[in-house]
C-alpha cells in the first residue's frame, strides 16, 4: 500500500524536542521546579500534597515497593477510583522498573481477574471499600499482594511502603520500554491489554502542552485516571503545567459543581452525558461557574445543540477531542467552537489518510472512507495479541475502524463505524462479549447485541435474543448485570425468529440497526 501517497494530510510539527527520559521523570523535573506549589487535592477530604511532596513520595514508594520484591518489568495493577495517591502509585511504580496497568474500578470479580491475569500483575492497588472484591479476584488470578490505602490484614499499607528509607531504585529504564498497560477493545474483540513506551507518553504530553491554553491553573481530575484521557488529557497534562489537580472519585452532581467552586477550577474535561447535565439541569444555575474558562469534552460524540447550550449557559467556550487508548487519547482536537460536527483538526505530529474500505486505495480530502492515522505518540502492539496487532497497526499506521473524511481545511469528520463496539459514555462494550455471555444462559438459543442511540450515555447495549420457550427479558437483563460492570448492562432484550447473518455466520448487525430504527419510528419501514 502506497504510504506516500498525496493525500496524506499532516497536522502542525511539533515545536519542542522530545526528552529521552521516562515518564517520571519527565513529570519530577518539573515538580522540583515547583516543589512548594500545590499539586493533587482530594476534592473529597481536602487532603492535598505539593509538588515537592509528589516528588518525594514517587521515589519513596518505588523504595517501598522494590523492597517487597518488585522487580523492574513487574506489572501493578490499579484498581481505585481518581486519588491523589493513584498518582502517586503509578509513577512510583514506573520509576521502579514497573509497568502500570490500571482497572475500571466498577469491574467484577470476573473482569478483574482476567485483567490481572492477562496483564500479567503480581501487585494490585486499591482502598478498603473495593478490598472484597480484589481479594476475590487476585484469589482466582493467583496472586497475593495487594497494596492497601489503609491498613487490613494480609495486605501491604501504602502508608507503609512510603515510609520506607532504602535508597530509592535506580533501575536502567529504556524510554522506549512499557510504561503502562491499559486495556481497550482497540477495533473488535473483548478488551486487550495497550502497550504504552515512556516515549510515546512523554510524547504525548509534549503535544498536549502545544495544543493547550498554558493559563490553566486548576483542573477537575474527574475523568478516570485508569483511562487514557483522564490519566494523560488530565493528570500529565495537569503536572506537565505545573497545575494544581483537584481529584474527584466519581461523579455525582453536587459533589462536582462544590468542588469546582470550592476550588476555583478554570479547566473541565467530562464526557457527553455531564456536558448534557451542565446543559440542562437546573442545580447548575444555583452555583457560581464564572471561574471555569475552558472545558474539553471527550470519549464520545458531542452533538452540535448540547455544545451550543453549555457555551450559552456557561459562557465559557468547548473544545472536542476524538482519540483512542492505542495513541496515548487524543488524534485530533477542536480547540474551540470551530466546525460543527467535526472531530476538529489533527494533533500536532500527527497524519492522517482515508482508505477505501473496499479497494484499499488512499481517497482525497472530502471522499469517506477509513480513518487511517500515524503519529510519535502510537502504541506498540496489543500485550500478547500479534493477530489482533496486525489487523490494528499497519506499517505505522492505526487503523481506527471509524469511517469518515477529512475536509479541505483538515478538518475530521467521523460519519459511520466500521468496527462493532459499542460506546457508552466513553467506554467501549464489544458485542461479541455480551453475545458470548448470552449464549450461556438456558433461555437463550442464539443472541446478537447492538448499539441503540442515547441522547445521555452517546448508545446503550441492545439484545435480539432467539428465545429457548419463553423469554423473560427482564431476568436476563438481570443475569447480565450481575456478570458484568454496569456500562455494559443491557438496556433491552428483543426476542426474534432468528440472527440475520451472511453465508460465512457473520451477524449482518445492520440489518438488526434497521429493523430496530423501524420498531422506533414506525415511519421508517418500507
Amino acid at each position: 500500500m502506497n504510504t506516500t501517497s498525496v493525500h496524506i494530510v499532516h497536522g502542525p510539527a511539533l515545536q519542542a524536542e522530545i526528552p529521552a527520559i521516562t515518564l517520571p521523570e519527565y513529570v519530577r523535573r518539573k515538580a522540583r521546579e515547583l516543589a512548594g506549589e500545590v499539586a493533587l487535592v482530594d476534592a473529597a477530604s481536602s487532603r492535598s500534597y505539593t509538588y515537592g511532596q509528589l516528588d518525594h513520595l514517587i521515589g519513596r514508594f518505588a523504595a517501598g515497593l522494590t523492597r517487597q520484591g518488585f522487580r523492574p518489568g513487574d506489572t501493578l495493577l490499579m484498581f481505585a477510583p481518581n486519588l491523589p495517591e493513584w498518582v502517586i502509585t503509578a509513577l512510583g511504580t514506573m520509576v521502579a522498573g514497573g509497568v502500570v496497568s490500571g482497572a475500571n474500578p466498577t469491574y467484577t470479580v470476573d473482569e478483574l481477574a482476567h485483567q490481572i491475569r492477562d496483564s500479567g500483575a503480581t501487585f494490585v492497588f486499591t482502598i478498603p471499600s473495593f478490598l472484597a472484591t480484589v481479594r476475590d479476584a487476585a484469589l482466582k488470578a493467583g496472586i497475593e499482594n495487594i497494596v492497601l490505602l489503609g491498613e487490613a490484614e494480609g495486605t501491604l499499607s501504602f502508608a507503609a511502603l512510603v515510609a520506607c528509607t532504602d535508597p530509592e531504585p535506580a533501575p536502567n529504564i529504556d524510554p522506549e520500554g512499557l510504561a503502562m498497560l491499559p486495556y481497550s477493545s482497540g477495533t473488535t474483540g473483548p478488551s486487550k491489554g495497550v502497550r504504552l513506551s515512556h516515549r510515546a507518553m512523554v510524547t504525548h504530553t509534549v503535544q498536549l502542552l502545544q495544543a493547550s491554553n498554558p493559563g490553566i491553573k486548576t483542573i477537575l481530575a474527574l475523568l478516570p485516571m485508569f483511562h487514557a484521557s483522564g490519566f494523560t488529557v488530565v493528570t500529565l497534562l495537569g503536572l506537565a503545567l505545573g497545575a494544581k489537580l483537584v481529584t474527584l472519585p466519581r461523579f455525582e452532581p453536587e459533589g462536582f459543581l462544590q468542588a469546582i467552586t470550592q476550588h476555583q477550577v478554570d479547566f473541565v474535561a467530562v464526557v457527553p452525558p455531564i456536558m448534557l447535565f451542565l446543559a440542562a439541569h437546573p442545580m447548575v444555575s444555583a452555583h457560581d461557574l464564572s471561574c471555569v474558562k475552558f472545558i474539553a469534552s471527550g470519549a464520545a460524540p458531542l452533538s452540535e445543540a448540547i455544545e451550543r447550550k453549555v457555551v450559552e449557559r456557561l459562557a465559557v467556550p468547548v473544545a472536542q477531542a476524538y482519540g483512542m487508548t492505542e495513541a496515548c487519547c487524543i488524534l485530533s482536537y477542536s480547540p474551540v467552537n470551530t466546525k460543527a460536527g467535526s472531530s476538529g483538526q489533527l494533533f500536532p505530529a500527527t497524519q492522517a489518510r482515508v482508505v477505501c474500505t473496499e479497494t484499499g486505495v488512499d481517497l482525497p480530502r472530502g471522499q469517506t472512507g477509513e480513518l487511517w492515522f500515524r503519529g510519535p505518540h502510537f502504541f506498540s502492539g496489543y500485550h500478547q495479541r500479534p493477530d489482533s496487532t496486525a489487523v490494528t497497526l499497519v506499517d505505522g499506521w492505526l487503523r481506527t475502524g471509524d469511517i469518515g473524511h477529512v475536509d479541505e481545511d483538515g478538518f475530521v469528520f467521523i460519519t459511520d463505524r466500521l468496527k462493532e463496539l459499542i460506546k457508552v459514555k466513553g467506554f467501549q462494550v464489544p458485542p461479541a462479549e455480551l453475545e458470548a455471555l448470552l449464549l450461556t444462559h438456558p433461555q437463550v438459543a442464539d443472541a446478537a447485541v447492538i448499539g441503540r442511540p442515547d441522547e445521555r450515555s452517546g448508545e446503550v447495549p441492545v439484545a435480539f435474543v432467539v428465545p429457548r420457550g419463553e423469554l423473560d427479558a427482564e431476568g436476563i437483563k438481570a443475569w447480565v448485570a450481575a456478570r458484568v460492570v454496569e456500562y455494559k448492562w443491557l438496556h433491552d432484550v428483543l426476542p426474534c425468529e432468528a440472527i440475520p447473518k451472511n453465508a460465512s455466520g457473520k451477524i449482518l448487525r445492520r440489518v438488526l440497526r434497521d429493523r430496530q430504527s423501524q420498531a422506533m419510528d414506525p415511519t421508517q419501514a418500507t
